[in-house]
């Protein structure tokens, strides 16, 4: 049972309020001040808070920001006269509370609206999972009307959402929370020992199959079985599950008799499925059969406004293992954070916060504790650690989100390993480049002789050279030595034959050799990264 404090200002409701819940065991204290409340939350039991005042009096704000301060936080309800059922959830919207009681009260109501809160809450604590927008909500509801079943669950959502915490939470609310909940990764296992790893196998069914072994299906018995990645499964290993799933009777792999089993499976996946079965990679007699009961887990850029409690949760934890004195973000910061589209979704977010808590110099993360790729607010840069989340089986002409073809995008950029940074520079450079005329360009340190406008280029260079580009000089060749000139710059010249890399190598050895090796300097003047050019000293052995 719970502690409910009530706001004593209008005395007629609190008494109201007291006589409804109080026969459902909760320990009801009338509370005019805030004081009354400071210092007595965050105990074993659950608390909650009702006002009977206007939710925007300076006292009513004092009593909400005490429990605002737990996370995940006590349900804090309110109570409003001459609203209809839109304005009272206006106005919880607008002062932030779980919910709004119409007047005259209802008994009834008052114990049932409590007792949803109080269940949400008490899910919250028991799963981890954080949130109090409404797509959270209507999901924790969902939660709670599907656990007490038996039916087979399919949990949807992107990469990164928070699917395993659902079905745990499912499994906690279920009559089998004191049997074993078992998560099985199908796309983290070869095909070769899948079978083996969910069904089991007897002694002597394979090569290496030593002794007898169960699989997860009878290590969960009695109790449910998360099938994580789904989509991945092999079709002859859909053959047997769809077995499973219908008989609750399975053989294992080498096995000559069947064993039963009363399992309940949850199924999770980042792909549509609908559009896997049409495109023949999963069996649809098996997609109607795990797709009786399911929840859509919602990214986290459809529940925006529950960022800021998530980075105070991911903070308070984080600096607590770190062993790290910090006090949260500053408003800047955060706004950064929320302007973000979170490709990576919650994972995404509690990995930045973690590098922040450890590398950030401060008490408090600022914006240029953040980094570059968040700050600009791109959604097409990944932290390391993060995955896209983009569906498969995307049908041609079709755009997730508003962006097409990311997917392609997000992992040609990691296959690359090309430092977001030093690309932006280079593509500056290019841009500056293009937009040069007239016959000559100096830069400082190199002097490259420029007639009609037909270049070599590659990522970070480009060069121009007099008269058709197919006719070669006099001499059949253009000389690429470097010399000292008068100026004490040297010119780079161009010899037929020669590849891109050469024209390359030859131009960091130049501008090196004018700064006196100075990296950053050559950096600079080469208009690339020092990073990039320390990797372009290795890549040509250049002598330094």
């Amino acid at each position: 049972m719970a502690r409910v404090f009530v706001d004593a200002r209008s005395v007629e409701t609190a008494i109201a309020i007291r006589e409804a819940i109080q026969p459902d065991g909760h320990e009801v204290e009338l509370v005019e001040a805030a004081r009354q409340i400071e210092g007595r939350l965050g105990g074993a039991g659950e608390d909650a808070l009702v006002l009977t005042a206007p939710p925007d009096e300076s006292v009513s704000a004092t009593m909400r920001a005490l429990f605002e301060a737990q996370i995940p936080r006590p349900p804090v309800l309110g109570v409003a006269d001459g609203l209809d059922t839109e304005g009272r959830h206006q106005l919880a919207q607008s002062f932030d509370l779980d919910e709004v009681l119409p007047l005259p009260l209802d008994p009834e109501e008052v114990r049932v609206v409590l007792e949803a809160q109080l269940d949400r809450y008490e899910l919250q604590c028991e799963t981890g999972i954080v949130g109090r927008t409404d797509v959270m909500r209507e999901m924790f509801e969902r939660i709670h009307m599907i656990a007490p079943v038996i039916s087979t669950v399919l949990l949807t959502g992107e990469s990164g959402t928070g699917k395993e915490l659902v079905a745990r939470a499912i499994h906690r609310l279920s009559p089998r929370r004191a049997k074993p909940f078992i998560p099985v990764n199908c796309a983290a296992l070869p095909e070769s020992l899948l079978e083996s790893e969910l069904f089991g196998h007897e002694k002597g069914a394979f090569t290496g199959a030593t002794s007898m072994r169960r699989g997860m299906f009878e290590l969960a018995d009695g109790g449910t079985l998360l099938l994580d990645e789904i989509a991945e499964m092999p079709l002859p290993t859909q053959t047997r599950l769809l077995r499973i799933l219908e008989s609750r009777r399975f053989m294992r792999v080498g096995g000559d008799r069947e064993l039963e089993v009363n399992v309940r499976v949850v199924a999770a996946t980042n792909r549509e499925l609908r559009q896997a079965v049409e495109a023949g990679h999963f069996r649809r007699d098996l997609y109607y059969r795990i797709n009786v009961l399911n929840i859509k887990v919602p990214p986290l850029r459809h529940r925006r406004d529950d960022i800021p409690v998530l980075v105070r949760r991911f903070v308070a934890d984080l600096s607590q293992a770190h062993d790290r004195d910090f006090r949260g973000l500053a408003p800047e910061a955060l706004e950064i954070l929320l302007a973000y589209s979170w490709p990576g979704n919650v994972r995404e977010l509690r990995n930045l916060v973690e590098s922040m808590v450890v590398l950030a110099p401060g008490a408090v993360i600022r914006p240029e504790d953040i980094p570059s790729e968040i700050r600009s607010g791109g959604s097409d840069v990944l932290l390391p650690g993060t995955e896209v989340s983009v569906p498969s089986f995307q049908p041609p002409g079709s755009d997730v989100d508003g962006i097409p073809q990311l997917e392609f995008v997000f992992r040609t950029l990691i296959a690359l390993k090309v430092d977001v940074e030093d690309l932006k520079r280079e593509f500056e450079a290019y841009k500056s480049r293009r937009l040069l005329t007239g016959r000559d360009r100096v830069r400082e340190g190199v002097t490259i002789e420029v007639s009609e406008r037909t270049s070599l280029s590659d990522a970070s260079e480009s060069v121009e050279w007099e008269g058709d580009p197919t006719t070669e000089s006099p001499s059949g060749s253009l000389d690429l030595s470097t010399a000292d000139t008068s100026s004490g710059q040297e010119d780079i010249a161009f010899r037929s034959g020669m590849t891109m890399a050469d024209l390359e190598c030859a131009a960091i050895i130049a501008t090196l050799r004018s700064v006196g090796g100075n990296r950053r300097k050559a950096a600079e003047q080469l208009q690339i990264g020092e990073r990039t050019l320390y990797r372009k000293i290795k890549q040509y052995e250049v002598d330094r």
